[in-house]
């Protein structure tokens, strides 16, 4: 029986051209796993719960760091890693909440080392899933976690289709809130994918979290200046203040027109296996005033459509009054 201690035996390639790293994921496709920063990956392939032949080490890719102005906004290199998304100072001057997001990660060695594009790429934490069960995101035909004795705690509420499982992401949330546009290359070409696509549910697809197929590489984030210096909002809450995952988090962004919400974005992660946006919120509240009144009014109007497993309620709540927070602080 293999250990689960130690990292099994595969190939290595550490490619410092994007071209030659394109070509390699095309040619393994499947077979290979695209590392950044590898935060998520050595845990999957030291305990056995995934495969491959070979790890395709992107971290020697120079042109995919950096946060670079564009003359629409920022484009974040995917190897950037969350300490220098959280500490950059145009970052922090103009669209915070992703700031605020990056710096909330985990603790400042894994934000040292794990980088945006893994932060957005990683899969989802169920740990039925993660300790290799066959599961139905496994191939399996079963939900270990929907179940009366399940472990379910901190799955999602939203969207489920035989995976209840959330998606973990604390800078996801706040890239959807941006308008961000995530840019993905093979050999083919480029292309470019709205955050708020780049995320799929498992009623999509049972078996990935993002629209990434093999052969591709998520290159860069581009945000535009449409949400630039807009009123920002991030707030996330977990069992403990550092090294942990959300339970559930907020990122909102507000354009004002004197006192009154001219538009809003509104997002929470770790309620459903993508980014959740709550339009049904930003709707009621455009044209109102930014206030606790307000914020009251349709803080329940946030979970609406929302299911509750059985260890998981508590989140209802809690997302309802994160939103109201967002709009009321």
């Amino acid at each position: 029986m293999p250990s689960h201690d130690v990292m099994p035996n595969m190939d290595l390639y550490q490619p410092v051209q994007v071209e030659d790293a394109l070509a390699l994921a095309d040619r393994l496709a499947d077979r290979g796993w695209l590392v950044g920063g590898g935060q998520d990956t050595y845990g999957w392939l030291k305990d056995r719960a995934k495969s491959v032949e070979a790890m395709i080490d992107l971290s020697g890719i120079e042109s995919l760091r950096g946060i670079r102005e564009t003359a629409d906004g920022l484009e974040i290199g995917a190897l950037t890693t969350l300490t220098e998304v959280a500490n950059s100072p145009v970052i922090q001057s103009s669209y915070s909440v992703l700031s605020s997001a990056a710096g909330k990660v985990a603790s400042p060695q894994i934000r040292n080392i794990g980088t945006l594009g893994g932060n957005v790429s990683q899969d989802v934490r169920c740990w039925y899933y993660r300790r290799g069960l066959d599961c139905y995101r496994a191939g399996g035909n079963l939900c270990y976690a929907d179940t009366p004795e399940g472990m379910n705690r901190e799955h999602s509420l939203f969207n489920v289709s035989r995976c209840v499982a959330a998606n973990p992401s604390d800078t996801a949330p706040a890239l959807v809130a941006l308008d961000a546009t995530m840019v993905i290359q093979s050999v083919g070409g480029e292309r470019t994918v709205a955050a708020e696509d780049f995320f799929v549910g498992p009623a999509n697809d049972i078996q990935n979290t993002t629209t990434i197929r093999p052969g591709e590489i998520l290159t860069s984030v581009r945000i535009p200046s449409t949400w630039a210096n807009a009123t920002f909002y991030f707030e996330k809450v977990a069992d403990r203040n550092v090294w942990d995952f959300p339970l559930v988090n907020v990122a909102a962004a507000f354009k004002m027109s004197g006192d009154s919400i001219e538009d809003s974005r509104i997002v929470c992660g770790a309620v459903e296996c993508k980014p959740h946006r709550v339009t049904n919120v930003e709707n009621a509240i455009r044209g109102q005033a930014k206030s606790a009144s307000t914020a009251d009014s349709v803080k329940e109007l946030a979970t609406e459509g929302a299911r509750a497993l059985a260890h998981n309620g508590y989140k209802i709540p809690l997302m309802q009054n994160l939103v109201k927070r967002a709009i009321s602080g």
